[in-house]
């Protein structure tokens, strides 16, 4: 398959699924074990808000910069920049900006709204995550463009690029360009281009194994027949 027809098949697989075969189980036999679990930053902490769950889950290749309060020593980039990595890295696309505000400001600061994300999905990217707040929900409900952001503020002041495609640090979550990004209302997780089709070979096989044991579950009847089928489960010691 290619890279594109996988990343449709990742969108049908929800979040935690991705993270339980990046890393959340080593030992597990459809675990890549690509990072620590505990150790790395590979997915988003509890910070972060969904915007439009009703989406479901998307992804793509990870377009990062970093937005901070303008002023002295900043580089000279500006949107354009942005939008041409987005138009040059591979599609479907997800925008991951930090933002490097000072404490009084950080939670003031709207960013990304209607024009950006609009010129955003014409580059061809689905979605966004930021460690900061943006705006322009009404504005965006209907681009079908999922956004993950530390909630929501109505406008903002002067600010700079410090860097496009550059590393990113979004509440837990340490992105590079170019790695895979996926999204829902759970949260989001990264992991390497070059592992997309086995995770997502791998994430297929364990959503068999987990719809086979809760439907099992869910007709099961007292402990005895709980602890049968939750045998092989990781939750059980062996």
């Amino acid at each position: 398959m290619s890279d594109v027809a996988l990343l449709e098949e990742l969108k049908k697989i929800d979040t935690p699924t991705v993270t339980n075969v990046v890393a959340t189980y080593p030992g597990h036999e459809l675990c890549l074990e690509l990072y620590h679990p505990w150790e790395a930053s590979w997915y988003t902490d509890n910070r972060l808000s969904c915007w439009y769950p009703e989406l479901g889950p998307v992804a793509g290749y990870a377009v990062t910069c970093v937005y901070e309060r303008r002023g002295p020593g900043l580089l000279g980039a500006d949107l354009m920049d942005v939008l041409e990595a987005a138009d040059r890295i591979g599609k479907p696309s997800i925008f991951c900006f930090e933002q490097r505000f000072p404490p009084e400001l950080a939670d003031k600061v709207g960013l990304a709204g209607g024009n950006m994300t609009s010129a955003l999905r014409a580059c061809g990217a689905v979605g966004a995550v930021s460690n900061g707040p943006s705006r322009d929900i009404h504005e965006i409900r209907p681009m079908n463009f999922q956004y993950l952001t530390r909630g929501v503020c109505a406008g903002h002041g002067p600010q700079a690029l410090q860097g496009v495609q550059v590393p990113v640090r979004l509440s837990g979550m340490d992105v590079a360009p170019g790695e895979i990004v996926h999204m829902d209302e759970n949260g989001a997780v990264k992991f390497p281009g070059e592992r997309l089709e086995e995770v997502v070979t791998n994430a297929k096989k364990l959503l068999e194994h987990e719809e086979d044991r809760v439907g099992r579950l869910l007709g099961a009847r007292g402990i005895e027949e709980v602890r049968a089928i939750m045998g092989t489960h990781q939750y059980v010691k062996k």
